[in-house]
């Protein structure tokens, strides 16, 4: 079953980034709104979005969260250049060098954790803290956003949407782990908590995809949402811990994410319109001058 979860969550992840480029292009030429729904890339983006979350969800049901998490990492090598790509230019050895450090630091952290499988139990108290806690976080987020231009308000939505997607992640795995063949177990209040947190999220997520800065905005939802998600897995479903030796691998692999993310943030945004050279000014073509005149 854990093996079937990782492809599922393979193929799901690769769907989201593709989603997650395409969209990302059209929010960036119209901005976040509304009038989103009426251009067919984005909508196109969404629902291929959709099916990788979808399988995602599918995943968490099949593995436990600290498996299925650091496998969507991977897909940040493959978003980021796509979006470049998307806006007609090859992805810079920037882009390339930081996704990659940030993929392969964050999945080298993910692998560090014990992959033993508990049936997810989740407490009514519990899951009430825990929504307060990412409420908080998101709120925090959307005031800090407004203090920001450029990249660090990409990044400082993209933490909101990562910590609400992360939600999204742990109830699924609870709702989905805890089925076994049960189906009369969806009927809880936990299952209608997930298509709230996960419409919250997009409209972050579109919000931190229309300043342009797609890599630090990606980066950031993939690596606040894994995390917060083990930590939930950890302290609320009771997964189990990393091992204290695996502290100076940790540190280097933590290292090697923090560089990466500190590349991608550096990069400049995505515009609208490509850059064109100034006007050449025209010549002012003289002046007539009437017959007879002195």
């Amino acid at each position: 079953m854990i093996w079937a979860g990782i492809t599922v969550a393979l193929v799901g992840a690769l769907g989201y980034a593709v989603g997650a480029a395409l969209q990302q292009y059209e929010v960036v030429r119209g901005g976040a709104t509304l009038k989103l729904v009426r251009r067919p890339r984005w909508f196109i983006g969404g629902v291929v979005g959709l099916a990788g979350a979808v399988l995602h969800a599918l995943a968490l049901a099949l593995a436990p969260l600290v498996i299925v998490q650091p496998v969507s990492v991977t897909t940040l090598v493959f978003a980021v250049p796509l979006a470049a790509l998307l806006h007609g230019r090859r992805p810079s050895k920037q882009e390339v060098i930081g996704s990659i450090a940030v993929a392969g630091g964050l999945l080298g952290l993910m692998m560090l954790i014990p992959h033993d499988d508990v049936r997810p139990e989740l407490s009514t108290s519990a899951a009430l803290w825990f929504l307060a806690c990412v409420g908080a976080v998101a709120g925090i987020c959307e005031v800090a956003a407004r203090r920001f231009q450029g990249p660090a308000r990409a990044l400082v939505l993209s933490i909101g949407a990562g910590a609400v997607t992360a939600a999204v992640s742990t109830f699924v795995r609870v709702v989905g782990g805890g089925l076994e063949g049960d189906l009369s177990r969806l009927i809880h209040w936990f299952t209608l908590v997930i298509p709230a947190l996960l419409l919250l999220a997009i409209v972050l997520l579109q919000r931190s995809y229309a300043v342009g800065c797609f890599g630090i905005a990606y980066a950031g939802v993939q690596v606040v949402d894994p995390i917060t998600s083990i930590i939930a897995g950890v302290v609320l479903l009771g997964e189990p811990l990393p091992m204290s030796t695996h502290a100076a691998p940790a540190l280097l692999f933590g290292a090697i994410l923090i560089a990466g993310t500190v590349i991608l943030g550096r990069l400049s945004p995505d515009t609208a319109h490509p850059h064109r050279p100034p006007d050449l000014p025209l010549p002012v073509p003289a002046t007539p001058t009437r017959a007879g005149a002195r």
